[in-house]
């Protein structure tokens, strides 16, 4: 890969957000990346009548511009609880509204994607649950107009989750609109991959050859990428995320898929540990974690 491909990779990570997501902008900048993935809220709950203040947004911008990340590499994670797969009415409805506020604090934002996990289909009903899943898309592209596009993520495949398969993630963006089509898509999480059985670390072929199966069934590459070991064994289903090389995935796969094609233009988000997770609001350094993990990538384009 030449040097004149650098430009193309862009790298980042979930940064811890102490102080503020405009300091996770400002230590993303600080370890060199030039991507990155927050949460608008808190993760664990469902955020549906989160709002986002303008001072809130105008401090966001203003560090993304300080660290050099344009807002289109912003990712912005979805809350855990959203299952918007499930058949408990009250539940689901809450999702959907919790997806809606999603994107429109992402769109406030101005990021470029809102990623999701679609949920278990509970029930048991998997075709029904892929519905569900596409409605709750539908209903927030609907309320929320703008260029944030709602995207859904690879799941490990533990329980009734689904999006474990290329199939299934097809079947559920084909339930999307065609007007609404360019507002959706999905991105995959190789630590998800791995737990849920797909062979990427046995050699650059079986990687191609998955991506190709999920490019294939849903009609469009992968928006982004996680890039995360795994503490699981292939089809483990355990969604355990370790650092690059450290896990059952190794080194040589993350190579692999920084020279196909599919991984240029889109955000590369580690989402690995880090090494200091208590960290004081106002301090700006860099994760020596996340140093290390941007200075391997970049190794490799």
């Amino acid at each position: 890969m030449g040097k004149g491909q650098l430009v193309t990779r862009f790298i980042g990570a979930h940064t811890i957000d102490a102080g503020g997501i405009h300091m996770a902008a400002i230590r993303a900048g600080k370890s060199g990346m030039t991507a990155l993935q927050i949460f608008t809220a808190i993760p664990k709950y469902y955020g549906d009548k989160s709002t986002i203040r303008p001072e809130r947004v105008a401090r966001f911008r203003a560090a993304l511009d300080e660290a050099g990340i344009a807002p289109a590499r912003v990712v912005v994670h979805a809350a855990y609880v959203l299952n918007t797969a499930t058949t408990d009415e009250i539940k689901w409805g809450r999702a959907a509204a919790g997806l809606r506020k999603e994107l429109e604090r992402s769109t406030a934002l101005g990021v470029g994607a809102l990623c999701f996990h679609p949920g278990a289909a509970t029930g048991g009903d998997r075709s029904a649950a892929f519905q569900r899943v596409a409605r709750a898309i539908v209903q927030a592209l609907e309320a929320v107009e703008g260029r944030t596009r709602v995207l859904v993520e690879n799941t490990a495949g533990a329980g009734l989750t689904v999006g474990r398969t290329a199939e299934e993630v097809g079947a559920i963006l084909s339930q999307i609109p065609p007007a609404l089509r360019s507002r959706t898509g999905y991105g995959l999480d190789t630590c998800h991959l791995f737990a849920a059985g797909h062979p990427i670390g046995l050699s650059a072929a079986a990687l191609r050859g998955v991506l190709d199966q999920f490019e294939n069934a849903a009609g469009s590459p992968p928006a982004f990428f996680h890039l995360n070991d795994s503490e699981g064994a292939l089809g483990s289903n355990k969604d355990r995320h370790m650092l690059i090389g450290e896990g059952q995935i190794g080194q040589e796969p993350f190579r692999w898929l920084l020279a196909d094609p599919r991984s240029a233009e889109v955000p590369l988000i580690l989402e690995t540990p880090q090494q200091n997770y208590e960290v004081a609001d106002d301090d700006p350094s860099p994760d020596p974690f996340d140093l290390r993990m941007v200075k391997l990538l970049r190794s490799w384009t």
